[in-house]
């Protein structure tokens, strides 16, 4: 019976993680096109909203933390973090590569229609294939092969029929360097899940749920910190306060 109640808990847990990345993945592009559209154009700005929201994971965190207060022995000891400082310093790696991918995703954005930077991030999938294949020894399946295969021939048509789907007064130069910055960041993304589970197999450590959530609020933290570094580098708050301070005059 416990292992039953488990195993649903854990079957609820995915279930709202899914529903929740899948709102992201198809809000998160929409909002970004929509601000620069409307005239944003401060990218290291977009690319730090991508992971700034990352304290509310501090929320199933501390919500696991409770979980053990009351089912736990007494006797062991309950810790609010429970990741090791070799798991924490690949976190902080990660971190550091999601937050330039962050930075690829968002010039990308800010160059292409929404529909196409989707496809072509979309492509991830393939390159996640290889690097999965490369790193943590998974093998090709038929269906790796043929999402490998449709995903390139997509982003092959694309790339011969960019200039059906420009943007007005979009300039060749841009609209192409937004092209490979997208995909770029497709590569980047890619790389980084197969690093994810290296990591948690060469961790020596249980991978519980609540472990899981500390990894990803770390990578995030510390992606939001080079965002940060690179809004700083380039006087966006500077300029978030100026614009902030003329609409209040207004």
């Amino acid at each position: 019976m416990m292992h039953f109640v488990n195993l649903t808990k854990r079957k609820a847990l995915l279930v709202i993680n899914c529903i929740i990345l899948a709102i992201g993945n198809c809000g998160g592009p929409l909002i970004a096109r929509l601000y620069f559209i409307n005239g944003g154009n401060r990218i290291w700005f977009s690319s730090w909203l991508e992971t700034a929201g990352c304290p509310i994971i501090l929320l199933p965190i501390a919500c696991a933390y409770m979980h053990r207060s009351r089912t736990v022995d007494p006797t062991s000891e309950n810790k609010f973090f429970y990741m090791e400082r070799p798991l924490f310093l690949a976190a902080v790696v990660l971190g550091i590569i999601t937050g330039l991918d962050n930075y690829l995703y968002a010039y990308g954005l800010s160059r292409l229609p929404v529909s196409t930077a989707s496809l072509i991030i979309a492509s991830q999938l393939a390159f996640t294939a290889v690097f999965a294949f490369l790193l943590v020894k998974q093998k090709f399946t038929a269906y790796s092969i043929n999402a490998v295969f449709l995903l390139s021939i997509g982003a092959g048509l694309l790339a011969l029929h960019s200039s059906s789907d420009r943007p007005a007064n979009e300039p060749n130069r841009e609209y192409i360097l937004g092209f490979v910055m997208t995909l770029a960041a497709a590569v980047f993304y890619a790389f980084i899940m197969p690093l994810v589970e290296l990591t948690f197999k060469k961790a020596k450590q249980e991978i519980s749920y609540a472990l899981v959530m500390e990894i990803q609020l770390v990578m995030c933290f510390v992606a939001t910190v080079v965002c940060t570094v690179g809004m700083l580098a380039n006087n966006d708050f500077n300029v978030c306060f100026l614009v902030s301070s003329y609409r209040t005059g207004e």
